[in-house]
């Protein structure tokens, strides 16, 4: 591993370690007025192809697949209370949500780890509504390929006019015939390459069946990407989508670029759709990313009921705006990223050494990738030297510069960024985003303001990537 790696200061265990409680010592949630949740991680089976296919051994939250969809108040504290039945340790990482370091669930940077049979309490009050989800960030690749994901949506604080709001948690997997989660987690090709793109999808833990709408409905349909690395490209036929929201930030509505949706590892869009088809029609919504692999990932089902209007609803579909403070351009610090790494032909390992002599980038735990020539590999760990440091209250111009033949989703812990530009074209509709796709030999400018103290992760969420290198860490103090 090409870091320092020195013991985690005293103070800084201490101020994580504060999460660990046994909950007899606990008031009642009533008496204190924080919305309480329990959640238990433990192995399970889910029934992960259709028909009478066999039940797939998987870990789960609360027992199913995805997890239970945990819906917290914008403004009002919460305490997520979970508990370890694995026979390993785990953490968990609330993806998107502006909390405290020491809730941020990075096993060693931020938390001890949970470890088999024990509890860690969460606590934070999230400032920001939208969509968000949870997933571990201890042995990130096997723990989310088996399964470990779930939703968690901030409500508004005045409820949005639609008729439904739906929740999709779109997850993928790498089965064998026999219905058992295929092996080779971490094999060197998924390292250095796309990652571990699977061959079954699930929408909402199950093999995606027909979706009852009606005419004339309107409907906030809340999309999260939980798979490991799988990118999706969606299309409505015959709708046509209103973006909303990106990364649980809200944004100026509009209609993506031809009509796809591109959905990352860990990205989340909202959408607004107009159920303007005819009662009893059928419109196929189809993932085409992967060129020459388009399928229909479900079916928009109309009820034979008239319509519930006759036009959409005349309501606006804007979304309020939550508290992102401003960055100051004018007087920002800008720092730079460069992504490197990955097969890239010819079996060149490229920006970190070529082949690294004789051995097989990404294999065994070695690095297949680095930022700025340095690889981070694993989860998280104690002593991680942060790549920069910002003082809190500036504004960070980021800059991310992606040398690769890859695609990476680049995921910031603890912020939202406003991104600015892709490849020196403004970036519109004002989006605000924690994971930033970048396509090969992309360059992205975003900025944030570093108003929250502590050691913050950012990593590509192809698992496969960060665990190979795809990782490093930023300060704010």
């Amino acid at each position: 591993m090409n870091t320092n790696f020195h013991v985690l200061s005293r103070r800084r265990f201490l101020v994580a370690a504060a999460g660990v409680a046994v909950s007899t010592s606990m008031r009642p949630a009533w008496a204190t007025g924080i919305d309480e949740h329990r959640i238990k991680v433990a192995p399970g089976h889910a029934l992960l192809k259709s028909g009478d296919g066999p039940q797939t051994a998987v870990w789960t939250y609360d027992g199913t697949i995805p997890g239970p969809t945990l819906r917290l108040r914008q403004g009002d504290p919460a305490r997520i209370i979970v508990e370890n039945g694995l026979d390993e340790e785990t953490t968990v990482h609330w993806h998107g949500i502006r909390l405290p370091n020491a809730m941020d669930g990075v096993p060693g940077l931020t938390q001890p780890p949970i470890k088999p049979g024990e509890n860690f309490v969460y606590e934070f009050t999230p400032p920001d509504a939208g969509t968000f989800w949870y997933h571990p960030h201890a042995d990130s690749l096997v723990q989310l390929g088996r399964g470990l994901a779930g939703a968690l949506i901030v409500e508004e604080t005045e409820p949005v006019a639609v008729d439904r709001d739906l929740m999709w948690l779109l997850q993928d997997w790498r089965l064998a015939a026999d219905g058992k989660i295929a092996a080779g987690f971490g094999s060197a090709m998924d390292a250095a390459m796309s990652g571990r793109v699977g061959n079954v999808v699930t929408l909402n833990g199950s093999t995606p069946a027909d979706v009852s709408v009606k005419a004339g409905e309107r409907i906030r349909l809340r999309l999260a990407n939980a798979s490991l690395a799988r990118m999706m490209a969606l299309r409505f036929e015959g709708h046509r989508p209103v973006v909303v929201a990106i990364d649980g930030q809200p944004c100026d509505p509009h209609e993506p670029e031809g009509g796809r949706l591109v959905l990352a590892p860990a990205m989340r869009i909202d959408v607004v759709l107009d159920m303007q088809g005819d009662p009893g029609s059928r419109h196929a919504v189809t993932d085409d990313f992967y060129d020459g692999l388009a399928y229909t990932l479900t079916t928009l089902a109309y009820d034979n009921a008239p319509p519930l209007r006759t036009h959409p609803l005349d309501a606006p579909v804007g979304l309020p705006r939550n508290p992102l403070p401003e960055p100051d351009l004018v007087r920002a610090e800008r720092q730079e990223l460069v992504l490197q790494g990955g097969m890239m032909g010819g079996g060149k390992l490229a920006g970190v050494g070529g082949m690294m002599g004789m051995a097989t980038p990404g294999m065994n735990g070695t690095a297949a990738w680095a930022i700025d020539g340095m690889s981070m590999t694993g989860d998280g760990h104690a002593g991680m030297a942060p790549q920069f440091t910002l003082k809190r209250g500036a504004t960070c111009h980021l800059t991310m510069r992606n040398e690769t033949a890859w695609w990476h989703p680049m995921h910031v812990h603890g912020f939202s960024m406003l991104v600015l530009s892709r490849n020196g074209s403004p970036v519109l509709h004002r989006q605000w985003q924690d994971t930033v796709l970048l396509a090969p030999k992309d360059t992205i400018e975003c900025a944030f303001v570093a108003d929250n103290p502590g050691d913050w992760m950012l990593h590509c969420h192809v698992a496969d990537h960060q665990m190979a290198g795809l990782m490093t860490v930023f300060r704010v103090n």
